[in-house]
């Protein structure tokens, strides 16, 4: 067992729209200003804010997500993108006790900061009240005894008489106030559907918004207080996540990869256990390791601004099993990168850009020759709506038969699943957990093979395998099932 006391603090709020990412973002910057390599992360499945953490901080932003991932690897993934660090900044999701529906603390902050033993930095948001605020941080503060609530930061506080009846209040509920900042100042982060508008899209902007963040909460805030509660923090008893050891002491696939599209009958929708896992069943030819199945395959991966939701795992997972990973923009690039055997689509925003993706007819007819040849393509929500017929109405890759549209509905949450047909990334039985995030409706939702079967809000499958291609809605976290990406490159290699 290995021992870790990297520095770290996790920035948390009573409800959503608190301030939690203009705090977390300001410190990171703010922290790197003074020299410190910073280690960025975010709770939960959220896409957008590790990109303004990385903006900041200089390192890939990384989620800790206990219900995808399991809160076994929370620790693990965590040291995984600290190493070598200073400091780590964790912002937390929602409030602070808010967790996966219907699974108690399940995912949420605090449960977070219990498993990495970290100090948590309330921010509260003052701008309706004075004394009344000490009643809300002495609830957040003594709600679990096993949350150290270490300090407070109070956003859009209106004046010096303002912040004054605030600390008046706050003397009496035994938490420091740590920073405050006013509500005068304005951080220029717009949002739209699905939250914030990513990096990606607005990279000169977004520079400028760090900048302001990092001046915001360095004029407002006790650094070198906050630095010493960082410093605080408990010891971890575990080692660091690798991909390649996480490969290593995974269930392989079974071998050769069965045909796709088959359907089997589904197991119950809801695994048993705390946390879904792959049947051990199968198992490589002996003298086989990650690295001889993957041995000169070229694995391409969506980015730009069209599909920016990637969890750096899979590519870092990709890479362990002997694929060459290569990133192109579908807005740019009108061919798929010379070599590519297999490809990853992720989430993002291509109803933004349905004018733009339709228009790149020579990369859309790539894409549909190379699921037609039967190579492995792995699409994740934005990826799905790629692969449709069109979306509101513009063609697209036309590799599923079905339609994309927008809607008025928002559709978001935690999800169960078991795989319900054989494809590139699992065999039929395997289960996984996962979660939507999106404004778009496919019509049909499913194909003849569906890709998962969930059961919330309701029992339903969902999604398309057909030749090579796993199209779904379902965002999943490999690091929970590091087998998926050598069987995905193992596909790649003898499609």
């Amino acid at each position: 067992m290995v021992t870790s006391s990297v520095p770290r603090l996790v920035i948390a709020a009573p409800s959503s729209g608190s301030g939690k990412t203009t705090v977390a973002t300001g410190l990171m910057a703010a922290f790197a200003a003074r020299g410190l390599a910073v280690s960025p992360h975010k709770v939960g499945p959220d896409y957008i804010d590790p990109g303004y953490h990385a903006l900041a901080s200089g390192r890939v932003g990384r989620n800790l997500d206990a219900y995808l991932c399991g809160p076994e690897l929370i620790g693990p993934l965590f040291l995984h993108g600290a190493g070598g660090c200073d400091i780590a900044v964790v912002e937390g999701v929602m409030g602070l006790y808010d967790g996966a529906a219907g699974e108690g603390e399940l995912a949420s902050t605090a449960h977070v900061a219990k498993v990495l033993r970290a100090p948590v930095v309330l921010v509260v948001d003052a701008s309706s009240q004075s004394r009344s605020v000490a009643a809300l941080v002495h609830g957040f503060a003594s709600w679990d005894p096993q949350v150290r609530v270490g300090g407070v930061i109070l956003n859009k506080v209106a004046s010096d008489r303002h912040e004054e009846l605030l600390r008046e209040a706050l003397d009496s509920a035994g938490v420091p106030v740590l920073g405050v900042l006013r509500r005068v100042v304005q951080v220029d982060t717009p949002s739209r559907h699905l939250g914030l508008v990513p990096v990606a899209e607005r990279r000169a902007e977004a520079v400028e918004a760090v900048a302001a963040m990092a001046a915001q909460v360095s004029d407002g805030c006790d650094l070198e207080a906050l630095l010493g509660l960082a410093r605080s923090a408990g010891a971890l008893e575990c080692a660091a996540w690798g991909a390649a050891e996480a490969l290593a002491s995974s269930p392989a696939p079974p071998l050769p990869v069965p045909s796709p599209g088959v359907a089997a009958p589904g197991p119950p929708l809801r695994p048993e256990g705390p946390r879904p896992q792959t049947p051990p069943e199968g198992g490589p030819p002996d003298g086989l390791d990650c690295a001889d199945l993957g041995s000169g395959v070229r694995v391409a991966i969506a980015g730009g601004p069209a599909f920016t939701f990637s969890y750096a795992e899979h590519a870092e997972l990709l890479t362990a099993a002997g694929a060459e990973v290569v990133p192109f923009d579908p807005l740019r690039d009108e061919q798929l990168p010379e070599g590519t055997r297999g490809l990853v689509i992720g989430g993002g925003f291509p109803e933004v850009y349905a004018a733009e993706l339709s228009a790149n007819e020579p990369l859309r007819k790539a894409v549909a020759a190379l699921a037609e040849s039967g190579s492995p393509v792995a699409a994740e929500c934005a990826g799905l709506l790629y692969l449709c017929r069109e979306l509101d109405g513009r063609p697209m890759c036309g590799v599923l038969d079905a339609g994309a549209r927008m809607s008025e509905r928002l559709t978001l949450g935690y999800r169960d699943a078991v795989a319900v047909s054989d494809s590139p990334l699992a065999v039929a039985g395997t289960r996984m957990r996962g979660h939507e995030f999106h404004r778009t409706v496919v019509e049909p939702g499913s194909g003849a093979a569906p890709a998962w079967g969930v059961r919330s809000p309701v029992r339903r499958v969902e999604g398309f395998v057909q030749q090579g291609v796993h199209a779904s809605y379902l965002h999943t976290h490999w690091a929970a099932e590091p087998g998926v990406a050598r069987r995905f490159v193992e596909r790649c290699r003898t499609s």
